[in-house]
């Protein structure tokens, strides 16, 4: 292709430099929350910490909602009708 035909468009170019202004004020807004939360007392040590954990946590959920996913098919159930049968709670 021409280098031409790269080349975005006007409304194309409008949209991409709205999703840039966006990602600028998503940025400037975390900052700003780090430095809030740096400010309490918490090092970036704590926060990256608590950043992997939240991952791990994460990560863990996925797979135990994988598996009530097989188990609801295999019993021919919803993944929701397991959920007492396990004491989880709807918000898990």
């Amino acid at each position: 292709p021409s280098p031409r035909s790269c080349q975005p468009n006007g409304a194309e170019e409008e949209a991409l430099q709205h999703e840039i202004e966006e990602l600028k004020q998503k940025e400037l807004a975390l900052d700003q929350e780090i430095a809030q939360l740096l400010s309490e007392g918490y090092s970036l040590e704590e926060l990256e910490k608590h950043i992997s954990l939240l991952h791990e946590y994460n990560d863990i959920k996925d797979a135990g909602q994988m598996l009530l996913g097989k188990l609801a098919v295999i019993r021919g159930v919803t993944t929701k009708q397991l959920y007492p049968e396990y004491d989880l709670e709807l918000s898990d």
